[in-house]
């Protein structure tokens, strides 16, 4: 029986069906601060509070600026992970800034002396609100121009005149990313119909025809709070769509006390209730060698699940484990005397609790993973939060049912729509089987037992999609055992 008016395609996921315990492309979202203020004409490009395609790094250069300053700008970290990380650039992305130059700002200008030669000055800064910058007397845009330059760091005031020359005073404000807090990240809906924040995910259907898959908060997933509302506000997106999340067990918790051992991680993760099956989580961070970048673990996997599910069209059934990241060591924090542990160690005590990590492991770096945060060995819980690509699978079966169902919705009900759903919907099925993402028996099925009288007169009608998601071959063990047969081969004659 249906208990809530219903009014278009759903998709819901029914308890597991298992004898024993034992989407078209991947859209990753990421919530964060972006140097903004870099831009020109930052209030005019919509990037502020709203979702933005990024589709290579010179692109996000243009629509969001870009900074190595990945503590006060998180979502450079992002950009950096998916198209320079030295290995596979992957894309695009979609990323959503919190950080309004117009509110986030020092409340004094700061006053400079630029000298300029051959009509051009460059002043060296990462927090110049570009559109702030002025010369006494002159007009931006009219007597001067001001540019970025990424490469280098430093504003670039070009003189469209011979008036501005030598050496000049020149004013500007400057952003401030100490005013971004938790609840700026976390942001809501006002009652004028105005998001925010992580809250923003919800105009990403609207406004770009896209479903999240897979959301990140670099930088501030190591928040208890923001970790809830990240769980929260990924569950039935736009009332429909489910997303899983990425995030970070912290180096350093609230209190300032300093998260660098693997039992302080633990202890952390059980104390402040990081283990929802909608997500994975990770420790500690990773510091590359190349460019001396310290990424969090979460950025390093939305990457690898990226170019995992591109392999297989897009279809999520693949787990992030074992796959690539750039070559590097395990850190810790800046005065943490911890030297890094082995795959031994990660397996029996990170990923035995549901805690992802790195690691060297067959002759390269690679993530160390593949449980939901609800795991713990020995732990009874539904199978289908026994792994991540568990769950990602089956939130890519009722993503895309929706979505295929969706111009279907209000349509005559008889036999005919009936079996041809049945039919699309296992062609899809089966797809998934022929790639090895589902195994054989997974079906859709429309049934008598599930549709009342009672529901079919209110015009909601129920499928169920019994599939069985491929397990993953987490251990593989060659059992040797020593056999004196051989012995007889010696004499080179039967006895």
């Amino acid at each position: 029986m249906v208990n809530t008016y219903k009014h278009g395609a759903y998709g819901e996921l029914g308890n597991s069906i298992a004898k024993s315990a034992i989407q078209a492309g991947t859209v990753a979202v990421y919530v964060g601060t972006a140097p903004v203020h870099l831009v020109k004409g930052f209030k005019e490009a919509e990037n502020i509070n709203l979702p933005v395609k990024l589709n290579n790094f010179t692109d996000a250069q243009k629509k969001i600026g870009y900074s190595e300053n990945w503590k006060n700008f998180t979502l450079c970290e992002a950009v950096a992970a998916h198209f320079d990380n030295g290995l596979q650039e992957i894309g695009p992305i979609y990323v959503i800034n919190v950080l309004d130059p117009d509110i986030h700002k020092k409340a004094e200008q700061t006053s400079v002396d630029a000298t300029f030669v051959n009509n051009v000055a460059e002043i060296k800064t990462g927090t110049a609100i570009l559109d702030t910058v002025a010369i006494n007397k002159y007009t931006q845009d009219v007597d001067f121009t001001v540019d970025y330059n990424f490469t280098t760091g430093t504003m670039i005031i070009t003189a469209l005149n011979d008036k501005i020359k030598g050496s000049i005073a020149v004013t500007f404000f400057e952003v401030d990313t100490a005013a971004i807090t938790k609840e700026t990240i976390i942001g809501g809906k006002t009652a004028e119909g105005v998001y925010s924040g992580l809250k923003a995910i919800d105009l990403l259907y609207q406004r770009e025809n896209q479903i999240a898959n897979l959301v990140g908060i670099p930088g501030y997933s190591d928040i208890p709070e923001v970790y809830a509302k990240m769980i929260n506000y990924t569950s039935k997106i736009n009332g429909h769509w489910d997303a899983y999340c990425i995030a970070d067990l912290p180096l350093v918790d609230s209190t300032g006390k300093t998260v660098d051992t693997i039992e302080k991680a633990k202890t952390w993760r059980t104390a402040n209730g990081y283990d929802s099956e909608k997500s994975d989580i990770f420790w500690p961070r990773w510091q590359d060698v190349r460019t001396g970048r310290i990424y969090h673990l979460s950025t390093l996997a939305i990457v690898n699940y990226m170019i995992t599910d591109y392999s297989h069209d897009s279809n999520p059934f693949e787990s992030c484990s074992n796959k690539e990241i750039p070559s590097g060591k395990q850190y810790f924090g800046p005065t943490s005397k911890n030297q890094g542990f082995d795959q031994a160690t990660a397996t029996a005590d990170l990923n035995a609790y549901g805690i992802g990590t790195a690691v060297f492991w067959g002759g390269k770096c690679v993530l160390w993973c593949g449980h939901t945060a609800k795991y713990a060995f020995g732990k009874d819980i539904d199978v289908r939060g026994i792994d991540s690509h568990y769950m990602r699978m089956l939130f890519h079966c009722t993503n895309g049912f929706q979505r295929r169902q969706a111009s279907n919705v209000d349509k005559p009900f008889n036999r005919h729509l009936k079996d041809t759903i049945l039919i699309d919907e296992q062609e899809i099925i089966d797809s998934y089987i022929s790639q090895g993402g589902l195994l054989d028996g997974s079906k859709i099925l429309f049934l008598e037992s599930n549709n009342p009288e009672s529901d079919i007169i209110n015009g909601d009608f129920l499928f169920d999609l019994p599939v069985t998601v491929t397990p993953r071959a987490k251990s593989l063990t060659g059992r040797v055992a020593y056999t004196d047969a051989g012995l007889r081969s010696l004499y080179g004659e039967e006895a």
